[in-house]
């Protein structure tokens, strides 16, 4: 029986919070350069809707401006965000390594199912070696529905999962589990809301109980 780890990345993998602040400074000084935009930027109101598709962000975000001005502030920021991991700049959670060299080592497998897009993850995932436990990434750019439980369906499809977890800060993730007869892990890491945790068949403060809670409800690789 294939069993499946399955994991959001922003809030979860990795630290986006140590990348996020100077990206979206960046993009809003660029706004501010073409008198776009005349205020402080919209930090904690992006730290309130972490994990929701990067279209719904620019909309949230920019609310007065075009459809033409969001698309060309989503490119910069993604652009923004690249560099500032390929310098070095983001972190992983800690316990992330062990963690899946644990899980690798007893054969789950392993994948990443993210709202990000696909450069963004690719640039994580190659930056910190991640590819070397993680059987595959998959970014919602994948998904026409931008349904975090429709990309895990995928997952599902693709690789004929029969159980499985998934492990995520955010509702979508724990929707995600729940729509595919998974468990749900929450993690109450930085971005992660009390209220939506609540909804979680279970919830971790570190990435090392993983190991503990997989043991426990008995999801192992046959």
């Amino acid at each position: 029986m294939t069993t499946a780890v399955i994991f959001d990345m922003d809030g979860t993998l990795f630290q986006t919070d140590k990348i996020l602040e100077l990206a979206l400074n960046e993009t809003f000084s660029h706004l501010r350069s073409l008198n776009l935009w005349d205020t402080d930027t919209p930090i904690d109101t992006y730290r309130k809707i972490m994990g929701v598709p990067l279209p719904t962000v620019w909309e949230i975000l920019l609310p007065e401006h075009s459809n033409e001005i969001r698309q060309q502030m989503d490119a910069f920021f993604l652009e923004k965000l690249v560099a500032n991991i390929t310098r070095g700049n983001g972190a992983l959670y800690p316990n992330v390594q062990e963690i899946l060299h644990y899980l690798h080592e007893n054969n789950y497998k392993i994948f990443i199912a993210s709202n990000g897009l696909t450069l963004y993850l690719h640039a994580i995932v190659t930056y910190y070696n991640l590819d070397k436990w993680v059987t595959e990434t998959f970014s919602i750019q994948q998904n026409r529905t931008l349904n975090k439980g429709d990309l895990v369906r995928t997952i599902i499809d693709k690789y004929k999962i029969k159980a499985g977890t998934v492990v995520g800060d955010r509702i979508s993730d724990i929707n995600a589990a729940k729509d595919n007869a998974l468990v749900s892990i929450g993690c109450n890491f930085d971005f992660a809301n009390e209220a939506e945790l609540a909804h979680a068949d279970h919830v971790i403060n570190d990435l090392s109980e993983l190991q503990y809670i997989l043991t426990e409800i008995g999801l192992n690789p046959d």
